[in-house]
């Protein structure tokens, strides 16, 4: 009989615990598929250039703060593109200058032309009536002389057959003679005096047709002042471009000191001194201490209850340690579909496997997590009731 009663307490015994356990186990989710994950900086060069210098601090595993002078590259090629990029400046800078002062110098000398060569022509213009006038004058003198010229050979003639006659003496010849002979001179100076008025106006016409000319040339006033305006524009803009270029060879130089991005502890070092490196590539890696987070595995039955903010218990296998964190959110889709190759169904048959996905919780803040790296395995317990 005691023997019975000892199965059935026995049995009792066996059903509470099983229920205790259900219960227990219904208001928690746990894993063992957890890891410590955290960022990882990989610091590379952004320039082509051979490693000069390396700070005796940069060695795998070994803290750097962030701005610490990780290494130097040579920077002569560099300097003297910047030292070149300056000297260009400097010349593009005086163009510049010359093209802005031109300007003034191109309007003033253009539009002057113009009213010059339109004060000229004017002048000529006022030269010739003048000259016509004079021409007018020279063939009234003519037509005077001439007569006067006319009639003193007249009387030269007469008084040559009386003075052979003998009827009046060769002093009186002689006078006739000899106003016959300045007549003939006046006229042929009156003559003259007409050809050189013609001339005259002749020149004239020729200088107000150069002037003309000149005038027509210096209309393109306007166009010279739009093109001196246009090459300083040009000068300008090559001046803004050569400051671009100083900019970026400033920049190319300063590229050849590169510095920790952040604070944290450097791993997978591959710069060593004298290396000829090229842009892009990974010198080393910083792996910050301060931002670390969990993302943990669950399978997809044991979501259902698990919500955004939830607190969870963490035991991290390295240190035996548990610490306090919160879910800090759901995954967007199972871990599969991130992979590098996605499993695809192709024959239209899905075989139903249970799936896991990525949950990320965030550690509480006031706890001391420097002993924490990530890649540690950890269990996280969550509180889901």
């Amino acid at each position: 009989m005691l023997g019975w009663i000892a199965i059935v307490v026995l049995l009792a015994a066996i059903a509470g615990g099983v229920f205790a356990w259900l219960r227990y186990t219904g208001h928690y989710e746990s894993t063992d598929d957890a890891q410590i994950d955290g960022h990882i900086n990989v610091v590379s060069a952004r320039i082509t250039g051979t490693v000069l210098n390396i700070n005796p601090k940069v060695e795998n595993n070994e803290y750097v703060e962030a701005g610490t002078l990780l290494l130097e590259l040579d920077q002569n090629d560099y300097q003297v593109t910047l030292d070149h990029a300056k000297a260009d400046h400097a010349t593009r800078e005086s163009f510049a200058q010359s093209a802005r002062v031109n300007i003034p110098i191109v309007r003033a000398r253009a539009f002057g032309q113009l009213a010059l060569a339109k004060a000229a022509q004017d002048e000529a213009m006022a030269t010739i009536e003048t000259e016509q006038a004079k021409l007018s004058m020279a063939e009234s003198q003519v037509q005077r002389d001439e007569a006067i010229a006319a009639r003193a050979e007249r009387d030269r003639v007469r008084y040559q057959a009386l003075v052979e006659k003998k009827e009046i003496s060769r002093s009186d010849y002689d006078a006739r003679d000899t106003e016959a002979t300045a007549a003939q001179r006046t006229l042929d100076a009156d003559h003259a005096a007409v050809v050189a008025a013609k001339n005259a106006i002749a020149e004239t016409r020729a200088k107000v047709a150069q002037k003309q000319a000149e005038i027509e040339a210096a209309q393109s006033a306007p166009d010279q002042v739009i093109d001196a305006e246009a090459q300083s524009q040009t000068a300008t803009g090559q001046l803004s471009q050569v400051a671009v270029d100083i900019r970026t060879a400033q920049l190319n130089l300063s590229y050849t000191k590169v510095y920790a991005p952040v604070s944290g502890i450097i791993g997978r070092k591959t710069v060593e001194l004298g290396q000829r490196i090229q842009p892009g590539q990974s010198l080393l890696a910083i792996v910050p201490l301060d931002d670390i987070w969990i993302t943990a595995d669950f399978k997809e039955t044991q979501l259902k209850l698990m919500r955004k903010g939830q607190p969870v218990s963490v035991h991290v296998d390295t240190n035996g340690r548990d610490y306090d964190g919160f879910v800090e959110n759901l995954p967007g889709a199972a871990g599969t579909l991130f992979s590098l190759l996605p499993p695809e169904n192709a024959s239209g048959n899905f075989v139903k496997v249970v799936q896991r996905l990525p949950v990320r919780i965030r550690f509480k803040a006031g706890q001391d997590l420097k002993d924490l790296r990530p890649g540690m395995s950890v269990t996280p317990t969550v509180t889901v009731r």
